[in-house]
């Protein structure tokens, strides 16, 4: 999150939508199972998970040149840095002013290309989300870095329908097919949106339109972070079983979406145990930023900007939440 002068960068001119109604029933609650806190990330700002072959990764919006592997074996996590040779950065389409944006952001926290979600195929390679200029790297399993061709129309389409249009509020979750021919990012807020790309014999291409839902209005956040109204967002989304998963911050919520086009199926909220006293953070929003969704549970990570929760703990924290009775399938 952005601070101080920062916050005047985000002031562009957004169009006005109207808000959509709220859920009347509470929702069902997820159990939580254990909570890691995680080790050695150099530039702390845990914003993304993912499970490959059984290990889990992440990375740091604060770090550009590095992905981390989990060591999980005790309850305390240790990261593992792995290098990377970052090529030059192609343009996507973005507006050179939020690029800009970016980079001043950078010379204050660090880490312009702000990468805010990770994945992987079922052959192992990595694909990281950048922020700062909304496009994708791949990390092979064996071999160089390099970023994906995607067609510029998926950024130009999203913003000329109100998506990323707001500095820091860029694309903020990634997912990709096991073959690795189709991937979907999430525009953060205000709309926020669900937007894919498939790979054909002529490259990356989005078809007839590269966006499969668009949202806009706000969420309450929880008596617990002061109640107040703000935008609805997408920090996160999992592919599991032929459906998204969202983690939507503000609501402290997981929503299952149909693959096609995005629509809301069913949430599960995580808000009892996430706002316990002990677990609370002296931070105007919420703070969850990474999601992993599997046949037992969701991995729920969270970038804490460097600051210490009500006892004390500092470091990013992961949490284990058991799946909801009957599976995600069940619908509550």
């Amino acid at each position: 999150m952005i601070r101080g002068w920062l916050a005047a960068l985000m002031l562009t001119a957004m169009p006005v939508f109207a808000a959509q109604p709220v859920a009347q029933k509470p929702l069902p609650e997820l159990k939580l199972l254990s909570e890691h806190a995680v080790d050695d990330m150099i530039g702390g700002n845990l914003s993304g998970l993912a499970s490959c072959d059984g290990v889990l990764w992440t990375v740091s919006d604060r770090d550009d040149e590095i992905l981390y592997s989990l060591d999980t074996s005790a309850t305390v996590w240790k990261a593992k840095a792995l290098k990377l040779e970052i090529p030059p950065i192609p343009d996507s389409g973005l507006s050179g002013t939020l690029r800009n944006m970016a980079k001043a952001a950078s010379l204050l926290r660090g880490g312009d290309l702000d990468f805010e979600g990770v994945t992987c195929d079922s052959a192992g390679n990595r694909y990281l989300v950048s922020e700062g200029f909304a496009t994708v790297l791949k990390v092979p399993v064996e071999g160089a870095a390099s970023w994906l061709p995607l067609p510029k129309k998926l950024v130009v389409e999203a913003q000329a329908a109100g998506m990323l249009q707001h500095f820091n509020a860029i694309f903020e979750g990634i997912a990709i097919s096991p073959a690795g021919d189709q991937i979907w990012l999430a525009a953060e807020r205000e709309k926020r949106g669900l937007l894919t790309a498939k790979l054909g014999k002529d490259g990356w291409a989005c078809g007839t339109s590269c966006i499969l839902r668009m949202e806009s209005g706000n969420d309450t956040l929880p008596p617990q972070l002061g109640g107040k109204s703000v935008a609805k967002d997408f920090s996160d989304i999992s592919l599991y079983k032929g459906k998204l998963y969202t983690l939507e911050r503000a609501a402290y919520r997981i929503c299952r979406r149909t693959l096609e086009t995005g629509k809301l199926e069913t949430c599960w909220s995580f808000a009892k145990e996430a706002l316990l006293p002990n677990r609370l953070y002296d931070q105007k929003y919420g703070l969850t930023e990474a999601l992993i969704i599997d046949d037992s549970g969701a991995w729920v990570g969270i970038d804490n900007n460097f600051g210490a929760r009500a006892d004390g703990e500092k470091r990013p924290i992961v949490w284990r939440f058991d799946a909801p009775e009957g599976g995600w399938s069940t619908k509550p």
